[in-house]
């Protein structure tokens, strides 16, 4: 499977801070209309959470004490973050929308 790169597709340093929440240059809208409404978008936000959380959940291992208490609070913290996003999933892509000055679908 080979990706295809969109007309103003962002370099990493922008993905990192559109997964982070923050609004991307104009000529990078095109890229964020496709990601927030074609098909699979849903998929794609959920795996740019889970990858931001994976760090913040390791550093739960480093909780004094057993081990397997710092891998269960590591585990319902990334349980618990993913189905909010899932949950509030169409609020982010609005809010998303409108900080990029996009119509909704």
């Amino acid at each position: 499977m080979t990706m295809t790169r969109l007309p103003g597709d962002p370099g990493p340093l922008r993905r990192v801070r559109y997964a982070l929440g923050f609004r991307l240059p104009p000529e990078n809208r095109e890229w964020v209309r496709h990601d927030l409404t074609d098909a699979g978008w849903r998929g794609r936000m959920l795996r740019r959470h889970v990858v931001l959380m994976v760090p913040v959940c390791l550093v739960f291992m480093l909780l004094p004490g057993a081990w397997w208490f710092g891998a269960a609070a590591g585990l319902l913290a990334l349980a618990a973050s993913a189905l909010t996003v899932v949950i509030g999933a169409e609020d982010l892509r609005r809010s998303r929308l409108h900080r990029h000055g996009l119509p909704e679908p």
